[in-house]
């Protein structure tokens, strides 16, 4: 049976999920919103006929354990048997080569006997059309390849050509590689090949690892966390995925199935301050440029809340039929009707996103006035709707409101743009952004505040309860201590929490009352209880979160507060934020100890 109990591994141009047993049950070419090649995770239908994956199956398997080698994005599986175990190293290659980083849409696999004579049959299955369509195969002395309508693969390697082909069982008598991606001849053999691909993925990772600003507390969980968020940035354009997967359901059998497979700028706005906070400026900088060029586009015009990676702005949603879904959980999804929907909250996210760009001078390409400029035109549109409804930050498809979240990340916005027009020497700008900032500002504290509810609410003149209200002390709209704050956080505290987790809002929504917690939600809850001084209890809640993590240390959309089974999509990038973001805050200083 499918569970998220997977790892990731990827170049920033590619990424692939590989489950317990070391099955590459999910890999999307040519991107990471292209055509699921291995598909086995939303397949449980052809369990039995093993189609859509990537397996290695050892003979009389009695355990398996898996681990990353230490901060990097490289897989080790190892898997056991009476007869003898055997390792599974996995990556997708990414080093820098002739003055570039080499990200091919490739993945190594190298498979290395540890003991006795394990007994392994490997079964390769790629399908085409989102798992409808199988490949015509053909191959060669030590090469197949799988031949679809639009896309072609190659596997390069050195073992038996005929096993592959046949399924057949083998004695596993020394090393094999596999090098799988496009179809190309390599320059030097495949040992060879896979080796260095492997050495080198290692040290960039380790590299990159060990220039993190990382807290004192925590460290490994930030890490995989970080190298998890920069796996999930596409760095041919700048865009930042929300997850890697579309249609895992945010509770068993409720429908709630999404292709999260797209870049939010909501979402990216929070990874990218998350990794700016561990010093990793790049992502900001790539960024930057892909969020720029959607300032561009719109013209000053409607921004959507989400748009690909490769900046297309229709994500039409419909309907997979050849994949039966997550355990048969359907339905499964491609494309997203958020595209189409009317989010306030992005004008201020666009700002928010890259207003860090006017004053770090470690960028190579500083943005200046013309940048500004634009910006303001997001400036306009968030003054002239933070007082209309909308979807809001979750999104209701049949319902629209003037939501509090939406409201605050215009102020947010508008905010902004007063301290970049400061720092820029602009005073008349300066002073024009912090008249409109100081307009939203009482609009919302007079209008989100519910003397009913002696808290913030999800919407003006309303009455229910929202986590996203916790916001308004991170993004610097109201001091913690203030007693209409801590009031509000005691009320979602006693509405929303769940234990150690925290649902979204209390209301129903579309698809009736929300059955798992949100994990950014929780995240957000710790935040806030830190800033208002109660350190301990934020803390207690951060350890069980990273308790709910799977045995690699990575985190879905939402848990099952009951069960601790997470659900939702993965690894989902606003989860992995709120690890960085929770051990930044509760981490001990480094002075406590050195």
């Amino acid at each position: 049976m499918s569970s998220l109990e997977l790892g990731i591994i990827g170049n920033c141009s590619i990424s692939a999920l590989i489950d317990r047993k070391g099955d590459i049950v999910w890999w999307c070419l040519p991107r990471f919103d292209g055509d699921p090649v291995f598909s086995a995770l939303l397949n449980s239908r052809q369990e039995g006929a093993r189609e859509g994956v990537f397996a290695v199956e050892l003979e009389g398997l009695t355990a398996t354990d898996q681990e990353y080698v230490s901060s990097t994005g490289v897989l080790r599986t190892r898997l056991h048997s009476p007869a003898g175990s055997l390792e599974i190293t996995d990556c997708a290659p990414r080093f820098f080569s002739r003055g570039r980083v080499f990200r091919p849409q490739t993945l190594v696999r190298r498979i290395t006997p540890l003991s006795g004579t394990p007994r392994i049959r490997i079964r390769l299955r790629p399908r085409f059309g989102y798992g409808a369509d199988a490949p015509h195969i053909t191959y060669g002395s030590n090469h197949i390849r799988f031949v679809g309508q639009e896309l072609t693969l190659r596997l390069n390697t050195d073992a038996p050509i005929d096993f592959l082909l046949e399924d057949t069982v083998f004695n596993l008598d020394g090393p094999l590689d596999f090098i799988l991606g496009p179809d190309e001849t390599l320059t030097s053999g495949v040992k060879e090949t896979a080796r260095e691909f492997e050495e080198q993925t290692i040290d960039y990772w380790r590299g990159w690892s060990r220039r993190l600003a990382l807290p004192l507390d925590w460290q490994e969980a930030v890490i995989r966390a970080a190298i998890t968020l920069k796996m999930c940035t596409y760095e041919q354009t700048g865009a930042i995925v929300a997850a890697m997967t579309t249609s895992i359901p945010e509770a068993p059998g409720s429908g709630r199935n999404w292709d999260y497979r797209y870049c939010w700028i909501r979402d990216a706005f929070f990874v990218v301050r998350a990794l700016n906070s561990l010093a990793s400026v790049g992502a900001m900088e790539n960024y930057f440029h892909w969020l720029m060029n959607v300032v561009a586009a719109a013209g000053g015009e409607h921004l959507q809340p989400v748009y690909s990676v490769g900046l297309q702005s229709s994500l039409v949603e419909n309907l997979v039929t050849s994949l039966p879904g997550y355990r048969g959980m359907g339905p499964v999804r491609r494309g997203n009707q958020a595209y189409e929907h009317f989010q306030h909250d992005v004008y201020g996210q666009v700002i928010l996103g890259v207003s860090q760009a006017f004053f770090d001078t470690r960028l190579l390409m500083r943005p200046g006035e013309e940048d500004f400029k634009r910006l303001e035109q997001m400036g306009e549109r968030a003054f002239a709707l933070y007082d209309q409804p909308d979807a809001g930050i979750w999104e209701y498809r049949s319902r629209a409101r003037i939501h509090t979240s939406s409201s605050l990340m215009c102020w947010a916005g508008c905010d902004r743009l007063a301290h970049i027009a400061a720092h820029l020497g602009i005073a008349p700008r300066a002073i024009y952004w912090r008249e409109r900032a100081d307009i939203i500002k009482q609009r919302i504290l007079t209008e989100a505040w519910s003397e009913e509810r002696k808290a913030f609410v999800e919407s003006f003149g309303g009455s229910s309860m929202d986590a996203s209200v916790l916001l308004m002390s991170e993004v610097g709209f109201i001091d913690p201590k203030d007693p209409r704050f801590v009031s509000t956080v005691e009320k979602v505290e006693a509405t929303l929490g769940r234990g150690p987790h925290t649902m979204r809002y209390e209301a129903e929504d579309d698809f009736g009352r929300p059955e798992t917690a949100f994990n950014i939600c929780t995240f957000w809850r710790l935040d806030a209880l830190a800033r208002i001084g109660r350190i301990e209890e934020a803390r207690e809640i951060f350890e069980a979160m990273l308790n709910s993590r799977n045995h690699l240390g990575l985190l879905s959309e939402d848990t099952d507060p009951a069960t601790g089974e997470l659900w939702g999509n993965f690894p989902q990038t606003y989860s992995m934020v709120g690890i960085i973001n929770g051990a930044i805050r509760l981490s001990r200083p480094w002075d406590a100890v050195v």
